[in-house]
């Protein structure tokens, strides 16, 4: 089946475009909105609209395939592509993907998506979500060609020898952190609550003791609400390097302070994501595998996820190969195209840490799917539910994905 032409149109993400460094700075509220002026280059404000780009494929049958240009909520932090804004970068996909894609055959995802992903235009790669929604849409022109679905093209192309099932789905909550949570348990959501925990003095505490306290709140909180006594979700907590800032890199005083989060979650796994952000890529792996260690040396019954500065294919492996954290984020935008979620989950599973499929609350329905496809058919340990912070919305669309592809997987047995 050939490409016989590709069509753009702009669109808006499930969230927002934050500065991480000027909300890190204090930045105050208003609002939805923050007071202040934004610090990180291509921000015109420190919160605003969410931008995507929808690249249709039109096969030579009348079939579209489609994906979505999308970046992360917080874009040009922690060594990230810049700001990704529809007006500036969908004259790029028409000048200069689209003549490259129209005439080509949809063969194989893995070698077609591998050859976009690597692509140099004046000796630069394309921005991350180019590449990301460039790839997304060559997987569903693969599928529709195939009349397969974009998991069993994975689980094919890739040797995978996983059974295509539904994975367990992480719920973020946004600053919501208390109605949200409500509703994560009430859906008896797997993964719960995120929590956003991304300011020392008024999320975290000087001492931590904010965060202990909505701890076991939240412990609390799920046994009071559950309607099943055996729903026993993981307490999984986005810190945004806080803990590392409360406690001056300090490992043991880090660690000290993560056992009584881990008695106030008790009966409940607890998950913390970031502990520290050093500010560079070999800093946080050093730091993070040495805060790692200690957890295991102590046998304490959680585990730390890696996130900041863990961005691209290579940056995930580094991390895996050198044990700093014991769950990996797979921060999909992040890497590009799409292919090398795949082959980071895969790497993650064969080296003993955890795959973590993410992503951002600043994605689309779209990528949602597709991801959630790929994360299905390579046995991701977990899977973000997204976009948006609202729960609801987010859950639906991965969980009911998930439950399709699933359904017309078993269908064929």
């Amino acid at each position: 089946m050939k490409i016989i032409d590709v069509v753009c149109s702009a669109g808006k993400t499930g969230f927002y475009f934050d500065d991480q460094q000027a909300i890190k700075n204090g930045a105050g509220h208003d609002g939805f909105a923050y007071i202040g002026t934004p610090v990180t280059p291509g921000f015109t404000s420190i919160r605003q609209s969410g931008e995507s780009i929808s690249v249709m494929l039109i096969l030579e049958d009348g079939t579209v395939a489609h994906g979505d240009c999308a970046a992360v909520q917080y874009s040009g932090a922690g060594g990230r592509d810049p700001l990704f804004l529809a007006a500036d970068f969908i004259p790029v996909i028409q000048k200069e993907i689209a003549p490259k894609l129209i005439g080509r055959s949809l063969d194989s995802f893995k070698t077609m998506a591998e050859e976009f992903d690597a692509l140099q235009i004046n000796g630069k790669r394309l921005h991350t979500a180019i590449r990301y929604g460039i790839t997304q849409a060559i997987l569903d022109g693969v599928a529709k060609s195939k009349k397969i679905t974009m998991a069993e093209v994975i689980q094919k192309e890739y040797n995978t020898g996983i059974t295509i099932t539904p994975r367990p789905i992480f719920t973020q909550s946004g600053d919501n952190r208390y109605e949200n949570a409500d509703k994560m348990i009430i859906k008896q959501a797997d993964v719960l609550p995120h929590a956003l925990i991304n300011h020392v003095e008024t999320k975290l505490g000087n001492n931590g003791e904010i965060l202990l306290e909505y701890v076991g709140w939240l412990r609390d909180r799920i046994i009071h609400l559950r309607s099943d006594a055996s729903y026993s979700p993981i307490l999984h907590i986005d810190v945004y390097g806080t803990i590392g800032v409360a406690f001056d890199l300090d490992m043991k005083r880090m660690a000290d302070y993560l056992q009584t989060l881990v008695d106030a979650a008790k009966p409940f796994k607890l998950r913390i994501e970031g502990p520290m952000d050093v500010g560079s890529l070999e800093g946080q792996i050093t730091s993070l595998a040495e805060l790692t260690a200690e957890v295991d040396r102590r046998g304490m019954d959680m585990e730390l996820v890696a996130d900041e500065w863990c961005n691209t294919l290579s940056d995930i492996k580094a991390f895996a190969d050198r044990k700093a954290g014991h769950v990996v984020q797979i921060k999909t935008p992040d890497l590009g195209g799409v292919n090398n979620i795949a082959d980071a989950i895969i790497y993650c599973n064969k080296v003993g840490i955890g795959s973590y499929s993410g992503g951002t609350c600043n994605e689309t329905n779209r990528s949602a799917e597709i991801t959630s496809n790929i994360a299905m058919a390579c046995g991701a340990l977990q899977v973000l539910a997204k976009p948006g912070m609202g729960v609801d919305e987010g859950y639906m669309i991965v969980n009911n994905e998930m439950n399709r592809v699933a359904a017309l997987v078993n269908r064929k047995k």
